[in-house]
């Protein structure tokens, strides 16, 4: 058995950057980790020739100040996200171009503009009403909590492409159909992360800029910093406590004994561990609730990023897929040419049933759709399918379905007994985001050493 003052499960963004808040405050701490890697849903890969690629999350954004921050720490570097040219836009059956900027909204006919623009104004304004430390409390909380946003999209606005961009929009930012999630979860997040169109841009928005090597060196320097305190290939599988200490088992049988725990594996995640005693109802019930969302991230790889000479970004936004989504994810030297793209909601799920070659057909033939012939030969395929990840079991977080917030939001973070809960989707703050995991963890630490003094 091993005793440390406080245990931590999962050695992604939110328990490293909670192991190294407890440390520097000088409680000492052990991290558990299921993978044999550290960065959780952040994922490392390199393509044959050493170019480093980003599987899983990897971009930050103006307002997401503790990951600039701690990247700065950290001494790593950011890059702008390739977003000279013109965006592909594919909706409604049209085919056209839109020139890259801040905002997110194509250029449509003027009667769908209005619409559209009318359907935004409505969203943002709502979502400014959400109290992001208390959701359920808003005005009219509890019925914009009731319906889908589904319902919400064929309530307010009335073109079909106007319709079909809400949509998307919420398949990009949630990899979950509108008819997945509630509508003051979708306002919510749009208002954790400052606005809706703000969570869809690149210039000014949330896929701004890269890391350097890949986001995955975050968490790799935080790991490196917490030297043997972080143990890798130790899935956790039960959690005791007694009221005065807690005790962690692994699946090999190791035994691990604290003060305090945090648990900051994906609520999906979270629930299936074994608890002595068992949660109370409402954390349990809660879990149970989250699903995460479903997706596959897909490169392909060329000597060069042809759709630059075109005059093009690289980005793609259409309501036909599987790809649906797509950016330019080249290097910061701009060879070898990568461009990505998501499979998500429901066309990852039925892309999850395809074999490898199958998958790179479908996408392969969405990159062409896009940016033309050349776009049929890569020289390489990458891809990383998130829910057939045993430890996330889907990405990019968790999604509240219809009446969550409203009967169960109150034991998202509250401790029960000596376990406390951080991650991404804990935190008031760009909440799904690799800022609200960090910032999700930071918090529970400085917590726990509240509690601990």
């Amino acid at each position: 058995m091993t005793d440390t003052r406080v245990t931590v499960i999962g050695a992604g963004l939110s328990g490293l950057a909670a192991a190294r808040r407890l440390l520097s405050s000088g409680v000492d701490v052990l991290v558990l980790e299921a993978r044999s890697r550290v960065g959780g849903r952040t994922e490392g890969g390199h393509t044959e020739d050493g170019t480093s690629v980003e599987l899983g999350g990897q971009w930050v954004g103006p307002s997401q100040t503790r990951m600039y921050a701690l990247i700065a720490e950290l001494g790593l570097e950011t890059f702008p996200t390739y977003n000279r040219g013109e965006h592909v836009v594919q909706l409604g059956g049209s085919q056209g171009r839109m020139a890259s900027k801040r905002g997110a909204v194509p250029k449509l006919n003027p009667f769908v503009l209005a619409d559209l623009f009318q359907g935004l104004s409505r969203f943002e304004r709502l979502a400014g009403q959400v109290p992001l430390d208390r959701p359920w409390t808003g005005p009219d909380a509890r019925a914009l909590d009731s319906q889908t946003l589904e319902t919400w999209i064929l309530r307010n606005l009335r073109t079909r492409t106007a319709r079909n961009y809400f949509r998307v929009a919420t398949e990009a930012v949630f990899s979950a159909e509108s008819s997945n999630l509630s509508t003051l979860h979708a306002l919510f997040y749009a208002h954790s992360g400052t606005d809706f169109e703000g969570l869809l841009s690149t210039d000014g928005g949330a896929q701004q800029d890269r890391i350097v090597g890949g986001s995955i060196r975050i968490s790799e320097m935080m790991a490196t910093g917490l030297g043997g305190r972080v143990r890798l290939d130790s899935p956790v599988r039960r959690i005791e406590q007694d009221g005065a200490r807690v005790r962690v088992t692994t699946r090999a049988g190791e035994t691990y004994e604290s003060e305090r725990v945090i648990v900051t594996l994906p609520p999906t995640l979270a629930g299936r561990l074994e608890y002595d005693p068992i949660l109370p109802s409402w954390r349990d019930q809660l879990t149970q609730r989250l699903p995460a969302g479903s997706v596959i991230k897909v490169h392909a790889v060329y000597d060069e990023p042809f759709w630059r000479d075109d005059g093009l970004t690289g980005q793609a936004a259409s309501d036909r897929g599987p790809v649906k989504v797509t950016f330019d994810n080249s290097p910061p030297g701009g060879r070898p040419g990568v461009l990505m793209g998501f499979i998500e909601a429901g066309d990852g799920r039925a892309a999850a049933r395809l074999s490898v070659e199958e998958r790179r057909a479908a996408a392969i033939a969405c990159f062409v759709r896009y940016f033309g012939p050349r776009a049929a030969a890569p020289v390489e395929y990458l891809e990383r399918d998130w829910m057939a990840e045993e430890f996330s079991r889907g990405c990019y977080g968790a999604h509240f379905t219809p009446g969550v917030w409203s009967d169960f939001g109150s034991a998202l973070t509250e401790p029960v007994g000596l376990v406390h809960w951080a991650g991404a989707e804990c935190s008031p703050v760009w909440s799904g985001y690799m800022e609200g995991a960090v910032r999700s963890g930071e918090q529970t630490a400085d917590d726990i050493v509240a509690t601990l003094a």
